[in-house]
């Protein structure tokens, strides 16, 4: 069975090669067999083909007698080295050589035979069967011409290893030995090419080019490094266009346009002769002339285009050739060609049919599948130098030099000195593998591989030190010769991608290396985004502080009219909160990519919200406290904290800070920067301030309010409750200076994205300790306390603060005479340490009436306990409606006494603001007015902000009463009851 199934294996590659009949490869048995791939033919012919039925193989048109001519310097080179005493000696070279037809489907086609019948010799038939025509299997193949030809076929080759040593391919693609493992080849890479090209076009000092390049593996990346060079030399191209032999003939005629209509007098060609050929055939019908072309290598010498016809539209041409080098006994080798001594070369046959443009009978000792050639060229589908329904018959006696061909054209031989050199190049390898001695081999414990049975990839290494990969470089050791070297990975920021590179390349400025060094890739752009989980939860906090201050907004807006807002002096408070919302806001100019009106925007935009915000805080501040330290105020106290007075301290305090930002923005103005220096693989978008001594000012100027509003607020915080909003001012202040203060060294110590990071964590923290200190006990009153948000709250409130800054002035002026008089000797009677007393209720000499007394009963009161030294009052506070107590306002002016005569400065110092109303006229609400001694009986209607204010339209009660009872001291003394009349 296993025999059965290895002949069968054998007969159906037999039948799968024999498509591949005589006339279409060069063969010859050896000990070891060279592969070779050769054009001999320019293309392949047209063809419609379907799914419909079953694809054919294409024909194979226009002879290349070049390519014939390349295939026979392989075949020399052989039979030369098995001539040969000392090169491999007592072994003989044989080959295995296809036509490619200068495409890849061929070439590919020829590829995979040579793997197969690798795969097949692997499975050692010859001991089950007898194989007579067993080959062995292809060590190494040489070939192909053409870049995008040899790229496949060294991607198919690599997968099993099989050395590739091309003559022609240029491309500098194939130098990846990554990709490319098992291709070399006798020729220079294009870059070489390429910069010369650019070389010729500056010294000629042109600068103005048009570009057309083949659309392959070699057209592409010739013209690609040729533009890379041309741009380093300030080099402009007009145009750049891509052609194929095979493009159809409105995408030519369309290319022949762009020349056309060029002003561009030099083209840069990258291309071989059979894409270029059906351009210039084009240019030349439509005799374009006066162009320049710079030619590659490809077609500078290619016989399709040096054609006599062509010359005076490609006369003015400038070329590049191959170095060329001699093969003694090549000429001779060259004419001995015929189709009956070349028996084991099947192309001679075709060869002397196109040189002598006749056809072989057939009779010749070529194989049946001739037949089938013939037939071919019968129905016309071949395509030589003329139809082979109209050839005579050859007689074979044709002499090869009476006729010029480009065969013979060995004058300077360049691919041809290649494809000898190439194979030479596997000779003089398998040469090492014959002279290996043991234990000092290249394989696994120094053995070495059979000559006979050796596999492609037993091919040995034979160089004093190993390729250097991409991403390294060769380094110089001390006392060695220059072919032994040390490969040296190139450093962060520079790469090589090519094998052998002597030095490392730089990357440009926006990109980096990659881990290995062998290619450039953008550095990653970092700024404060918008989508990173940073920069959302820095935002969400923003937009929190501008809804928390919009609702606060909205409050004391609804609940303007109450007393607790009024107390807060509301159109200060809305502006106030206004400046809130802007300092918000101003953090938002922080998150996203820096652009210059970003960057010009943001400083100051945060720098005048919070000058606003404190110069508010400010005002509001030293106005109370100035007020309450008057000892009576006038009419010029209240002209002098006006309303209007107190909005133009506010926008002068905010207008320095305008000027200073001007200045700023016109000096300075920040920008967007791009630092490339904090990170090697980072580009930090940030912005560049521009002046630090400015943003220093600006935030200066800030702080600098900031501590005259906390001074003024810390020496106002015994202030009457409801006018204490100083101890929440002073909280305010104290994390408004820990977090600047924190500020100063997290922005010095950072870097990049987090510069801006840090700015908005500081504007959200003190904008947010502001808002919570100032509004948020108000908003809690407003909407959960009700009833202390009252004009009694208030004024009982104020009313208590007064009578205890009297009464402690009482108790000391009382201290201070008991002191005295002990000291003089006076009397030694129990003398209390306090006294406040006054005539009792009882003894009121002036009964009211009982319609009054029901009247008193229904009046509004309070009580407030008044704490000082080491007792407590507690103090009773009741209001009547104006429009009813005006009697008993006369009644008790007659009957008003207080014996604390010597408290009358100190409460006349409070008398001015017990009713708090922040810019309301007095008639409005109820008031109260503390009693002052009998010489001062005139009453003082005193408005909290102003008097230039126009009044509500009411009529204006008489003043209410306000009763004080049930004074209980527990501090010593004795307190009577005391009645109190406004």
């Amino acid at each position: 069975m296993t025999l059965y199934s290895c002949c069968l294996i054998l007969l159906l590659f037999t039948w799968n090669t024999a498509a591949y009949g005589p006339n279409q490869r060069a063969q010859k048995k050896g000990d070891i067999i060279l592969g070779g791939l050769f054009p001999i033919h320019f293309g392949v012919a047209a063809k419609d083909q379907d799914l419909k039925s079953r694809p054919e193989s294409v024909e194979c048109i226009r002879y290349n007698f070049r390519g014939f001519r390349w295939l026979q310097a392989m075949i020399f080179a052989i039979e030369e080295i098995n001539s040969s005493p000392t090169l491999l000696p007592n072994m003989t070279l044989g080959y295995r050589i296809f036509d490619t037809c200068n495409t890849v489907s061929k070439a590919l086609e020829a590829t995979l035979s040579f793997v197969a019948q690798n795969k097949i010799d692997s499975l050692n038939l010859d001991e089950f069967c007898n194989c007579s025509e067993h080959i062995p299997s292809t060590i190494a193949v040489v070939g192909a011409t053409g870049s995008g030809i040899s790229t496949a076929v060294a991607n198919l080759l690599g997968l099993f290893y099989i050395p590739q040593v091309s003559y022609a391919s240029s491309s500098r693609l194939l130098s990846n030995k990554n990709q490319f493992k098992s291709f070399l080849r006798t020729i220079p890479n294009d870059e070489h090419q390429a910069t010369a090209m650019a070389d010729i076009i500056e010294y000629f000092r042109w600068n103005w080019v048009g570009t057309i390049a083949a659309d392959d593996d070699y057209g592409r990346p010739g013209i690609e490094k040729f533009r890379e060079e041309a741009e380093e030399r300030d080099i402009c191209i007009d145009f750049s266009e891509l052609i194929s032999q095979y493009s159809d003939e409105e995408e030519i005629q369309q290319v022949v346009e762009v020349i056309q209509n060029s002003t561009a007098r030099v083209i840069v060609v990258f291309s071989s002769g059979p894409d270029l050929e059906p351009l210039i055939k084009e240019i030349v019908r439509r005799n374009i002339t006066g162009k320049i072309w710079l030619a590659s290598e490809a077609w500078a010498s290619s016989s399709l285009i040096a054609m006599p016809e062509f010359f005076r539209v490609i006369g003015s041409t400038i070329g590049f050739a191959l170095k060329a080098g001699q093969i003694p006994g090549f000429r001779e080798f060259l004419q001995k060609v015929h189709p009956k001594k070349s028996t084991n070369n099947g192309f001679a046959k075709e060869f002397w049919e196109e040189t002598f443009n006749c056809y072989l009978p057939d009779g010749s000792k070529n194989s049946p599948s001739s037949t089938s050639f013939h037939k071919s060229h019968e129905e016309g589908l071949g395509a030589g130098n003329g139809t082979a329904a109209f050839r005579p018959p050859c007689t074979g006696d044709e002499n090869i030099t009476s006729v010029e061909t480009p065969y013979m054209d060995y004058t300077h031989l360049r691919i041809s000195y290649n494809v000898y050199l190439a194979v030479y190049s596997i000779a003089h390898a398998l040469q090492d593998i014959y002279t290996c001695t043991p234990g000092k081999g290249l394989f696994t414990n120094g053995s070495c591989a059979d000559i006979k049975k050796v596999e492609a990839w037993q091919v040995p290494f034979s160089n004093c030190s190993r390729d250097c990969l991409p991403g390294t470089r060769k380094g110089i050791i001390e006392g060695e010769p220059t072919c032994c070297f040390e490969c040296v990975d190139c450093p962060d920021g520079e790469y090589s991608d090519e094998t052998d590179a002597s030095a490392c390349d730089k990357c440009p400025e926006d990109y980096w290396s990659n881990e290995n060094h062998t290619s450039c890739i953008p550095k990653q752009i970092e700024f404060l985004s918008w989508t990173e989980p940073f920069g959302i939860a820095l935002t969400l906090f923003a937009v929190l502080g501008i809804f928390l201050t919009s609702f606060v907004l909205g409050v004391f807006t609804k609940f303007r009219n109450t007393p607790i807002v009024k107390a807060t002096n509301r159109e200060l408070s809305y502006l106030l909160l206004f400046s809130l919302l802007c300092c918000f806001s101003s953090s938002l100019f922080f998150i996203g990519e820096p652009q210059n009106w970003t960057c010009r925007l943001r400083q100051p935009a945060f720098g005048i919200s919070f000058v606003l915000c404190i110069s508010c805080i400010l005002v509001k501040t030293n106005r109370v406290l100035l007020v309450f330290e008057a000892k009576i105020p006038t009419s010029l106290h209240r002209k002098w904290w006006g309303l209007n007075l107190q909005f133009l301290l506010v926008f002068l305090c905010t207008f320095v800070q305008i000027v200073i930002c001007v200045i700023w923005l016109y000096t300075a103005p920040p920008s967007s920067y791009r630092n490339h220096e904090l990170e090697d693989e980072i580009i930090f978008i940030t912005c560049h301030e521009g002046s630090l001594m400015a943003l220093g000012f600006l935030i200066g100027y800030t702080c600098l309010l900031a501590a005259i509003c906390f001074f003024f607020a810390f020496k106002s915080r015994k202030l009457p409750e409801n006018f204490n909003e100083a101890k929440f001012i002073t909280f305010s202040m104290l994390i408004f200076f820990i977090v600047w203060i924190s500020f100063i060294p997290a922005y010095a110590s950072t870097y990049g994205k987090f510069v801006s990071a840090v700015e908005v964590i500081a504007i959200l923290a003190a904008s947010f300790g502001l808002l919570a200190c100032i509004f948020f006990n108000k908003v809690y009153i407003i909407l959960f306390k009700p009833s202390r948000n009252t004009i009694e709250e208030v004024r009982c409130s104020t009313a208590a603060h007064a009578f205890k800054v009297a009464a402690r002035a009482t108790l000391r002026r009382s201290n201070v005479s008991r002191k005295r008089s002990n000291s003089l000797g006076g009397s030694t009677g129990s003398t209390p340490s306090s006294s406040i007393s006054s005539k009792s209720n009882h003894e009121d000499p002036f009964p009211l009436p009982a319609s009054a007394e029901r009247q008193r009963q229904q009046q509004r009161g309070c009580k407030q306990k008044v704490s000082f030294g080491s007792g407590t009052v507690t103090l009773s506070l009741s209001f009547e409606e104006p429009q009813k107590n005006a009697m008993a306002n006369r009644n008790a002016k007659r009957r008003n006494s207080l014996e604390a005569q010597n408290s009358d400065e100190s409460l006349m110092r409070h008398r001015a603001l017990l009713p708090l109303q922040n810019s309301e006229p007095l008639s409005a609400e109820p008031g109260f007015q503390a009693a002052s001694s009998p010489e001062t009986s005139s009453q003082e209607s005193v408005v909290g902000d102003t008097k230039e204010e126009v009044p509500t339209p009411e009529v204006e009660p008489s003043l209410p009463s306000a009763n004080s009872r049930n004074f209980i001291g527990t501090g010593g003394g004795s307190v009577t009851e005391n009645t109190v009349h406004s």
